[in-house]
């Protein structure tokens, strides 16, 4: 079998200029969502260009559920200190938790000062820096490949916040931390597409289906020994009730009986499904992480196409 060689291509054979072309590219849903799934999160666009006293952001951005706003600067050469400090002026003028640093290579004075930014600032904090390359086989199109050279270390920001602040960081909670982060890794490696909120000590995790008036909540309860994958619906008794009068079809496809709660005395509804295990063996927990990734996949699969009908 003939293999074809992978030849790296120039960024400004394809982006000669880098607001007029990389940008408008990088804005693009489809190419911004495969930013996303490099650095771990959903990313949905609020402006191009976005206006910062007399400069302008690349980028400004959100993340889809939590709603956190995210920066992101781009930078078809080598890292330097004008944008260095462009990306902190940003970040300040929209009040942004996550910042993005796209650059086409990377000094390594500024990657110690990005880890050193993303050791020294609180938990609601976080700095990416990503590489951007093109390849190509033979006369293929373009390849796109973002790599992370700098990311937070999501575990340590979180216990530094919880041991300096007024939070109790529990026994429970810490497994909890400990939990959530090691499923999203688990799912990453599995299923590249999924992408997981930030791992948080709390018993539950929360994936967007697309929709505003829902989204898929994944829960532990240590005290029972259940582990749960839902669509919550915060506040849409309309839409529970519309989707609840095709229950037969949903749990056709879903493959299972789902638990159908209207829950009248709150805002809130939920349509779910349980499993047993034991929360606190760890050495078994991959088998939760199995379970829940599994019907995670078949909650996205199925529900977005009911929401969207009901709407």
């Amino acid at each position: 079998m003939a293999l074809g060689t992978l030849k790296k291509i120039d960024l400004r054979a394809e982006w000669k200029h880098e607001a007029n072309d990389f940008t408008r590219w990088l804005a693009q849903e489809e190419n911004l969502s495969v930013l996303a799934n490099e650095i771990g999160f959903e990313l949905k666009l609020t402006q191009a260009e976005a206006a910062v006293g007399d400069f302008s952001a690349d980028i400004l951005a959100e993340e889809v559920n939590t709603g956190r706003k995210i920066i992101i600067e781009n930078q078809l050469e080598r890292t330097d200190h004008s944008h260095l400090g462009q990306i902190i002026t940003y970040a300040s003028g929209y009040g942004a938790e996550v910042v993005v640093w796209v650059v086409k290579d990377v000094r390594e004075e500024h990657r110690q000062a990005i880890d050193w930014l993303n050791n020294h600032t609180d938990d609601t904090i976080e700095f990416y820096l990503v590489k951007i390359e093109l390849w190509q086989i033979a006369e293929s199109p373009y390849a796109p490949k973002f790599d992370v050279v700098c990311k937070p270390n999501d575990w340590a920001k979180t216990v530094k916040e919880a041991t300096t602040g007024s939070q109790e960081l529990t026994e429970i909670k810490l497994k909890q931390l400990e939990f959530w982060t090691q499923f999203k890794e688990y799912a990453r490696q599995r299923s590249p597409k999924l992408r997981l909120q930030k791992p948080y000590p709390q018993h539950w995790a929360n994936v967007s289906i697309g929709y505003s008036d829902a989204y898929l909540a994944l829960t532990v309860n240590s005290r029972e020994g259940a582990f749960g994958v839902e669509l919550y619906i915060p506040d849409n008794k309309a839409l529970y009730e519309q989707l609840f009068a095709r229950r037969t079809d949903i749990e056709r496809d879903l493959g299972e009986t789902a638990v159908w709660m209207p829950l009248p005395e709150k805002k809130a509804s939920r349509i779910k499904v349980t499993s047993t295990g034991n929360f606190d063996r760890k050495d078994r927990w991959e088998e939760c992480f199995s379970w829940m990734l599994r019907e995670t996949e078949t909650f996205q699969s199925v529900f977005p196409k009911y929401v969207k009908d009901s709407a």
